[in-house]
């Protein structure tokens, strides 16, 4: 199988990329290198130092014996994504290249708009390329849990549900309730290949990832500092995991945000590769929904894990909770589908109360670099007033 992963130098489209080839396929790695630039815009930085793009593919050949290959280019330009399809004529697609951070788009109006134009864009390009050079071609999507929100009812994993309106029966697309600027352009990504597919007849094969947050430092190809994928852990850009456990390492307190009784479906780095994996050997005909969570955790639970792992390595931990500055229900139930991936047989293997010591023994050496950018791990994006 050929597959081009655009924004595969990021946290999920590294370890893909390696992954994929590690199996046989033949993989084209695409990205603009946006999220460097952005992550050091808020005052941070991976956790891990990052090779350029063109040492990491020599560092995957030498210490993983993984060939990939790397083409600096943004999505944005669509003659660039069509000349890219059309060249290297790939049987799947995943995009990855979208501005990636809810907290981001909430900056500013600048932000804001630039995380929609750029995710609304890219997949507006990626339909167009994909439907002129091979409407066969799968085109896989990652989108979020957080498009649902946090309904009162079960979350399935369909595109239409039935409703009945003063008597009369009909079917719309599952309810969307997205968070942030970030989200409802998820949404839109949505609606759009749903449409795409469904009306225009101008797609074949959609997968639509509706994706919780993933954790993790760690995947098979991943042995060594070479090739490790990035590791994001500020209040912008580190997911609630990954924060915690740099912020054990720093000896700071564990900072949930509010009450710490939101809760989301997680799954760790490792088992989002099988997934996704699972996913692209076996396409769909026609478009997919997909829930792609593990263990649904409170972030208070979470906090617990990280102290006791902490703990464990000797470690004086503590948790300290923080005036929220999302919007978001703090208390709500989470009910969710998941029956795609289990009938693929993508079982998940890993806990996340075995993987948060772990990510702790795997940042403590890098702790002077991770001490560097201490500021910009506690909130200051405010969902309301931005920064």
């Amino acid at each position: 199988m050929k597959v081009i992963v655009f924004g595969g130098d990021g946290y999920l489209g590294w370890p893909l990329s390696l992954r994929l080839a590690s199996r046989g396929h033949e993989v084209l790695i695409v990205d603009n290198l946006f999220t460097r630039r952005a992550v050091t815009e808020v005052g941070s930085d991976s956790a891990f130092p990052l090779p350029l793009p063109d040492k990491r593919v020599e560092n995957a050949k030498k210490e993983s014996d993984v060939e990939v290959s790397f083409q600096t280019g943004d999505v944005r330009d669509y003659e660039f994504v069509e000349d890219m399809i059309r060249e290297f004529k790939p049987d799947a697609v995943v995009d990855f290249a979208e501005q990636r951070s809810a907290p981001y788009s909430m900056i500013d109006v600048y932000h804001a708009v630039h995380t929609v134009e750029n995710n609304v864009r890219g997949t507006i390009n990626l339909i167009y390329a994909i439907s002129k050079v091979n409407p066969d071609i799968h085109f896989l999507k990652m989108g979020t849990m957080g498009e649902y929100g946090t309904p009162s009812y079960p979350i399935l994993e369909s595109p239409e549900v039935e409703v009945e309106i003063k008597g009369k029966k009909g079917e719309v697309m599952f309810p969307k309730k997205g968070g942030s600027y970030y989200h409802w352009s998820k949404v839109f990504d949505t609606y759009l290949l749903y449409w795409s597919l469904k009306d225009l007849n101008v797609l074949s094969r959609v997968t639509d990832i509706m994706q919780g947050p993933v954790y993790g430092t760690r995947t098979e190809e991943i042995k060594s500092e070479g090739v490790r994928t990035r590791f994001d852990f500020d209040e912008v850009w580190g997911t609630v995991v990954n924060r915690f456990c740099v912020e054990a390492v720093l000896g700071m307190p564990l900072t949930p945000y509010g009450k710490g009784e939101q809760r989301r479906g997680f799954l760790s780095l490792e088992d989002s590769m099988r997934a996704l994996t699972a996913l692209l050997e076996n396409p769909p005909e026609g478009y997919r929904v997909v829930n792609q969570i593990h263990e649904v955790y409170s972030v208070n639970q979470i906090a617990e894990m990280v102290k006791k792992a902490g703990e464990d390595l000797g470690m004086s931990v503590e948790i300290e909770h923080v005036k929220n500055p999302r919007v978001e229900a703090e208390q709500h139930e989470y009910d969710v589908e998941s029956k795609v991936l289990p009938s693929l047989g993508a079982t998940p293997v890993k806990k996340m109360q075995d993987e948060v010591k772990f990510m702790i023994e795997d940042l403590l050496p890098y702790k002077d670099r991770l001490s560097r950018y201490k500021g910009a791990i506690l909130p200051r994006t405010d969902w309301r007033k931005g920064r």
